[in-house]
């Protein structure tokens, strides 16, 4: 398995040779193996390992795991500790969807710090399979059944076209130790029961599962190539876009064969579900509409027009008061003042407090709205801002900005402005972190 993983290294991601990688690492066969194959390789890692507290001794003996096969090996472990279920709580999360976002969430943040350029993972083909089972069944559409990517931004799977099988293989074969999951046994979630009832089946049926499967992810991906650049070509010729809503030229629409299948690409990242209801909303009267949890689609005369429910807090504004040091709504926000600047990641900024004017507003953006983009001295609009970052529409209607005295201090989780920026002159430093 060595050699056949740095070939696929070889021909795949031969960008990774010299570069900084951290392996997320929770102790299981999967990451371990992923350990030891490019420790083997000679790749510069370190290991990520998150104690997200859900099985306590349990947990901390996974930690302690982990630990001791980095030590044994003089490779760098960072560990984080999580109070996972009380996330959970205070942010109305699965169990599931909180872990992953505090997972990911540090990772970004250890990239930035460490000066790292890609975080490994150890999902493997039997993973993508699982998924792709679990997104079949709830009916995603093409974009739910091309597997797991092999590389989603900072992101890298190398272990994809592996097998489970194969790695546990080669585990036993080089007396590698592993620590097993007792959540993995339990068939409370649908992934487990996939994994031991469901295509246990499938491979009595079909053998050779796996190699099939694979190759079907193959020329689904290429489908969907196809169906993204269709699309988007048709998506010029009938949609037009302004600040706050998206319109679909019906006339143009019904021309086109198959046009529910458009209206599904278009619309699928609103959260729609009701696709039969859009779909007769198309012969509908004007005034009729379908709702997802946060965008309205109307029937407006030959139009569909989709906007944000979120408009209703474009005039919404909240303030910030000096003595505040914490807000919780709309946003969680702490204040703090600290004695100098340490190296942040996009949940914090650190500015001159004397420069503030309280109280400080948190508001939506607003048509006219400029400000002066950190590192650079002159000023821009935000329409030009978000137009040359590739602002989606959702983006600029879920964007933040707090402000003092109407001049914007921060564009929240994106830029700060210039002008607040901490210099020599300064004597107090406040930084402000979105929680």
């Amino acid at each position: 398995m060595l050699t056949k993983f740095q070939n696929h290294l070889n021909s795949q991601f031969s960008f990774l040779k010299d570069k900084k990688l951290f392996i997320a690492v929770s102790g299981g066969i999967d990451s371990i193996v992923l350990v030891d194959l490019l420790y083997k390789l000679n790749y510069e890692i370190a290991v990520l390992h998150c104690n997200f507290s859900l099985r306590d001794a349990e947990s901390d003996g996974d930690e302690a795991f982990v630990k001791s096969f980095c030590k044994e090996r003089n490779i760098e472990v960072i560990v984080q500790k999580f109070d996972t279920k009380q996330f959970a709580s205070d942010y109305k999360l699965s169990i599931q969807v909180a872990a992953r976002k505090l997972r990911y969430d540090w990772f970004y943040e250890q990239l930035e710090k460490r000066s790292f350029d890609f975080i490994l993972t150890a999902h493997h083909l039997n993973d993508s399979l699982e998924t792709f089972l679990i997104n079949f069944s709830r009916s995603t559409g093409l974009d739910g059944l091309t597997g797991i990517p092999a590389q989603n931004d900072k992101i890298i799977r190398p272990l994809l076209p592996f097998s489970r099988e194969e790695i546990e293989v080669y585990a036993k074969e080089n007396e590698i130790q592993w620590r097993e999951d007792s959540s993995n046994s339990s068939d409370k979630y649908l992934r487990n029961k996939l994994r031991h009832d469901v295509i246990p089946i499938l491979k009595e049926v079909q053998p050779n599962l796996l190699s099939s499967f694979e190759n079907t992810v193959k020329h689904l991906q290429q489908a969907q190539s196809l169906v993204n650049d269709a699309s988007r070509i048709i998506y010029k010729e009938v949609v037009t876009e302004d600040d706050n809503s998206i319109k679909i030229n019906l006339s143009k629409l019904i021309q086109l064969t198959n046009y529910q299948a458009y209206l599904f690409q278009w619309l699928k990242e609103f959260g729609f579900v009701a696709w039969d209801d859009i779909y007769d909303l198309v012969s509908a009267q004007s005034g009729k509409k379908v709702l997802s949890p946060e965008f309205i689609l109307v029937k407006d005369r030959d139009f569909f027009i989709l906007t944000s429910k979120i408009d209703s807090q474009i005039n919404q504004k909240f303030l910030i008061e000096k003595e505040d040091s914490k807000v919780n709504i709309p946003l969680k926000f702490t204040f703090c003042n600290v004695s100098d600047i340490s190296i942040t990641d996009s949940n914090s900024i650190f500015v001159d407090e004397n420069k503030l004017q309280f109280p400080l507003t948190l508001r939506k953006w607003q048509e006219g709205d400029y400000f002066y983009p950190f590192g650079m001295t002159g000023k821009k609009k935000l329409s030009k801002y978000f137009k040359d970052e590739k602002f989606s529409l959702i983006d600029k209607l879920t964007t933040w900005i707090l402000c003092s005295d109407n001049q914007i201090v921060w564009i929240i989780n994106k830029r700060m402005d210039d002008r607040f920026k901490v210099n020599n002159n300064t004597t107090t430093i406040l930084k402000i972190t979105i929680t």
